[in-house]
């Protein structure tokens, strides 16, 4: 049997589902074609799983905890805390993909995994080193589309793959519904009240993601504007501090605790729009982010969060009755209401904001050529488009921070 996990076309995604669904009800794996169009031969009773990345080791972890082999980087103190102490004990094996990996096919060998998973992207390099693992350790290493909207794809077809198909069938539906509520709700909302949007990552906040960067897949999924989307194509980019002041997000979301402090007591971004109406939120890492870190399954709780921040006139549920949900049904934890408000204190808009109303084209629309202007040019320079914001251009190589 062939199972083929395909970039998008949604006649192959319902082929691969009724593939699984076959699958499951066979007990068994076989033939499998993967993201990147590679053949692998997926053994029956898969028993002991290896992730190349961490994305990866979180589906294995959601699907069946008992498979994974360890973790592909540390987890923190406060991370273990969010997950059931018998796996957040699991070693860590290192992991195999990125620009430095911490383990290569020896560990892989002393390791002995039935299967190796990869929730990158199916790039050619990513395939070359799947083959080259592949053939120097004879364990069965297959890539698979991480993105946010093959998520419940996903965890259908693994949760098949290793005998947990009605948990995966289960998860893949929380999933499909989490991703299928927000785009209803984009659906009654008005384009003109997409807020611009700043994400800064790293401890002093200048390191963002670029438009259809996996970092920034949630807030691309929510339909507002990345004020860093006209900055090019990739992964990352270094911004400077003028350029964020120029864009004046209406909201920004700190990944670190350092930079969402800063927002708040530092004179210097004092002015900003986000600032100035405390719409400044810190986005929840425990045991895994809900914008990245990794970029995998974690991801769909950030999708009812971001909606509530973003169209709070349309986001009616509860967001912690959602998140208790969710932590329960991945990670199979019942969060104390510490913990609970821990994750959400610092994340959730308070009663009574609001958003100015800016116009901008409707969801999906090609990107609107802008304007360049300098540096420090104001943020009203003509009207902002789904390609980026004016005053938005591209930072030079990293210097010395302003």
């Amino acid at each position: 049997m062939s199972l083929r996990l395909p970039a998008a076309p949604i006649a192959f995604v319902f082929l691969v589902l009724l593939a699984a669904v076959v699958l499951a009800a066979r007990g068994r794996a076989g033939d499998f074609v993967d993201a990147a169009e590679r053949y692998v031969a997926v053994p029956d009773g898969i028993g002991r799983v290896m992730a190349a990345d961490q994305s990866a080791a979180v589906l294995v972890f959601v699907l069946a905890p008992e498979k994974l082999v360890g973790w592909s980087r540390p987890l923190s103190r406060e991370q273990r805390a969010y997950l059931p102490a018998k796996f957040a004990r699991l070693p860590v094996v290192g992991h195999l993909t990125g620009p430095n990996p911490t383990a290569a096919a020896d560990a892989v060998t002393r390791l002995r995994p039935d299967l190796i998973i990869d929730t990158g992207i199916a790039s050619p390099e990513a395939a070359a080193l799947a083959d080259a693992i592949q053939q120097q350790t004879r364990i069965p290493y297959i890539i698979l589309d991480g993105s946010v909207q093959h998520i419940p794809d996903t965890l259908d077809i693994v949760g098949a793959m290793l005998g947990v198909g009605e948990r995966g069938q289960d998860l893949a539906h929380y999933s499909r519904t989490a991703i299928d509520n927000l785009r209803g709700r984009l659906l009654v909302t008005e384009s003109t009240t997409r807020p611009l949007v700043y994400y800064g990552r790293g401890t002093d906040g200048l390191e963002t993601g670029l438009a259809r960067s996996s970092v920034m897949a949630d807030i691309d999924q929510a339909g507002v504007i990345n004020v860093a989307a006209s900055l090019g194509t990739g992964e990352l980019v270094r911004v400077r501090r003028d350029q964020i002041f120029a864009s004046n997000p209406q909201i920004i979301i700190a990944e670190q605790r350092s930079f969402y402090t800063a927002l708040q007591r530092d004179r210097a971004w004092r002015g900003l729009a986000a600032v100035a109406k405390k719409r400044v939120y810190l986005a929840p890492a425990d045991p895994f982010g809900w914008i990245d870190d990794p970029a995998g399954v974690n991801r769909i709780i950030g999708l009812p969060w971001l909606t509530a921040l973003f169209y709070p006139d349309v986001y009616q549920e509860d967001l912690r009755a959602s998140v208790r949900e969710f932590y329960d049904k991945f990670y199979s934890v019942k969060l104390t209401d510490g913990q609970l408000e821990t994750l959400v204190r610092s994340a959730e808009a308070r009663p009574g904001e609001t958003r100015r109303a800016i116009d901008v084209p409707l969801l999906g629309a090609e990107p609107v050529p802008l304007p360049s202007g300098p540096p420090n040019a104001p943020s009203g320079i003509g009207p902002p488009g789904r390609g980026g914001v004016p005053g938005m251009s591209p930072s030079p190589p990293p210097g010395p921070q302003q």
